[in-house]
Protein backbone atom coordinates (compact mmCIF):
# COMPACT_ATOMS: atom_id res chain seq x y z
CA UNK A 1 0.00 0.00 0.00
CA UNK A 2 1.45 3.43 -0.93
CA UNK A 3 2.34 5.85 1.82
CA UNK A 4 -0.24 8.63 2.10
CA UNK A 5 1.36 12.06 1.84
CA UNK A 6 0.38 15.59 0.92
CA UNK A 7 0.88 16.48 -2.72
CA UNK A 8 3.83 18.73 -3.53
CA UNK A 9 1.70 21.89 -3.73
CA UNK A 10 0.26 21.30 -0.23
CA UNK A 11 3.69 20.45 1.19
CA UNK A 12 5.20 23.53 -0.48
CA UNK A 13 2.48 25.81 0.91
CA UNK A 14 2.77 24.44 4.46
CA UNK A 15 6.56 24.68 4.39
CA UNK A 16 6.39 28.26 3.12
CA UNK A 17 3.72 29.29 5.65
CA UNK A 18 5.06 27.57 8.78
CA UNK A 19 8.85 27.56 8.51
CA UNK A 20 9.53 31.34 8.52
CA UNK A 21 7.88 31.59 11.96
CA UNK A 22 10.52 29.23 13.35
CA UNK A 23 13.44 31.66 13.11
CA UNK A 24 13.81 31.82 16.90
CA UNK A 25 13.92 28.03 17.17
CA UNK A 26 16.48 27.94 14.34
CA UNK A 27 18.71 30.44 16.14
CA UNK A 28 18.46 28.72 19.52
CA UNK A 29 19.08 25.21 18.23
CA UNK A 30 21.81 26.36 15.87
CA UNK A 31 23.70 28.15 18.62
CA UNK A 32 23.34 25.17 20.95
CA UNK A 33 24.63 22.78 18.28
CA UNK A 34 27.73 24.78 17.31
CA UNK A 35 30.28 22.73 19.24
CA UNK A 36 28.75 19.43 18.17
CA UNK A 37 28.80 20.65 14.56
CA UNK A 38 32.50 21.55 14.77
CA UNK A 39 33.46 18.24 16.40
CA UNK A 40 31.45 16.18 13.93
CA UNK A 41 32.63 18.17 10.91
CA UNK A 42 36.29 17.66 11.87
CA UNK A 43 35.69 13.95 12.53
CA UNK A 44 34.07 13.65 9.10
CA UNK A 45 36.99 15.06 7.11
CA UNK A 46 38.47 11.62 6.22
CA UNK A 47 35.06 10.43 4.99
CA UNK A 48 34.61 13.60 2.93
CA UNK A 49 38.03 13.11 1.33
CA UNK A 50 37.14 9.50 0.48
CA UNK A 51 33.87 10.65 -1.06
CA UNK A 52 35.63 13.28 -3.17
CA UNK A 53 37.96 10.62 -4.56
CA UNK A 54 35.12 8.25 -5.47
CA UNK A 55 34.73 7.21 -9.08
CA UNK A 56 32.94 9.68 -11.30
CA UNK A 57 32.85 12.34 -8.54
CA UNK A 58 33.88 15.21 -10.83
CA UNK A 59 31.01 14.42 -13.20
CA UNK A 60 28.56 14.11 -10.31
CA UNK A 61 29.61 17.46 -8.85
CA UNK A 62 29.36 19.14 -12.26
CA UNK A 63 25.90 17.60 -12.75
CA UNK A 64 24.72 19.00 -9.43
CA UNK A 65 26.08 22.45 -10.29
CA UNK A 66 24.30 22.38 -13.64
CA UNK A 67 21.07 21.27 -11.93
CA UNK A 68 21.31 24.17 -9.45
CA UNK A 69 22.09 26.50 -12.33
CA UNK A 70 23.18 30.09 -12.61
CA UNK A 71 19.60 31.32 -12.95
CA UNK A 72 18.74 30.07 -9.45
CA UNK A 73 21.95 31.60 -8.12
CA UNK A 74 21.06 34.99 -9.63
CA UNK A 75 17.43 34.74 -8.44
CA UNK A 76 18.51 34.00 -4.87
CA UNK A 77 20.96 36.91 -4.87
CA UNK A 78 18.29 39.39 -5.91
CA UNK A 79 15.38 37.91 -3.92
CA UNK A 80 17.19 37.04 -0.69
CA UNK A 81 20.88 37.90 -0.71
CA UNK A 82 20.58 41.58 -1.51
CA UNK A 83 18.44 42.30 1.56
CA UNK A 84 20.73 40.21 3.79
CA UNK A 85 24.00 41.65 2.47
CA UNK A 86 24.16 44.77 4.67
CA UNK A 87 23.04 43.08 7.90
CA UNK A 88 25.43 40.20 7.19
CA UNK A 89 28.36 42.58 6.81
CA UNK A 90 27.38 44.39 10.01
CA UNK A 91 27.19 41.08 11.87
CA UNK A 92 30.64 40.10 10.58
CA UNK A 93 32.62 43.24 11.45
CA UNK A 94 34.33 41.58 14.43
CA UNK A 95 35.01 38.42 12.42
CA UNK A 96 36.55 40.52 9.63
CA UNK A 97 38.99 42.21 11.99
CA UNK A 98 39.84 38.92 13.70
CA UNK A 99 40.49 37.01 10.47
CA UNK A 100 41.95 39.76 8.24
CA UNK A 101 43.96 41.54 10.94
CA UNK A 102 46.84 39.03 10.95
CA UNK A 103 47.17 39.26 7.15
CA UNK A 104 47.13 43.05 7.30
CA UNK A 105 49.89 42.94 9.91
CA UNK A 106 51.99 40.76 7.61
CA UNK A 107 51.39 43.09 4.66
CA UNK A 108 52.29 46.14 6.78
CA UNK A 109 55.58 44.45 7.73
CA UNK A 110 56.72 43.93 4.12
CA UNK A 111 59.46 46.17 2.78
CA UNK A 112 58.73 46.57 -0.89
CA UNK A 113 61.48 46.79 -3.51
CA UNK A 114 61.55 49.95 -5.61
CA UNK A 115 58.89 50.63 -8.21
CA UNK A 116 59.74 50.68 -11.89
CA UNK A 117 57.93 52.40 -14.74
CA UNK A 118 54.62 50.98 -15.91
CA UNK A 119 55.11 47.47 -17.33
CA UNK A 120 58.56 47.05 -15.76
CA UNK A 121 59.19 43.49 -14.52
CA UNK A 122 60.54 44.92 -11.24
CA UNK A 123 56.95 45.80 -10.32
CA UNK A 124 56.14 42.10 -10.14
CA UNK A 125 58.85 41.76 -7.49
CA UNK A 126 56.69 44.00 -5.31
CA UNK A 127 53.72 41.68 -5.74
CA UNK A 128 55.98 38.69 -5.12
CA UNK A 129 57.29 40.20 -1.87
CA UNK A 130 53.74 40.46 -0.49
CA UNK A 131 52.79 37.00 -1.76
CA UNK A 132 55.86 35.36 -0.25
CA UNK A 133 55.34 37.05 3.12
CA UNK A 134 51.70 35.94 3.24
CA UNK A 135 52.67 32.41 2.20
CA UNK A 136 55.29 32.18 4.97
CA UNK A 137 52.75 33.44 7.51
CA UNK A 138 50.19 30.87 6.34
CA UNK A 139 52.71 28.04 6.64
CA UNK A 140 53.73 29.24 10.11
CA UNK A 141 50.11 29.42 11.29
CA UNK A 142 49.36 25.97 9.85
CA UNK A 143 52.42 24.52 11.60
CA UNK A 144 51.34 26.06 14.92
CA UNK A 145 47.79 24.78 14.49
CA UNK A 146 46.06 28.18 14.51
Amino acid sequence: MPIATKNIQEAQKKWGDVTPARAGEYAARGAAAAQTWETNAIAGVPIMLQALQAANMAARIASGLRRAGGAKFARKITSVGQSRFGPGITAAVTDYAERFGPFLSVIQGVTLPGRGPRGDPRNYQRVNAVGEALHRARLASTASGS
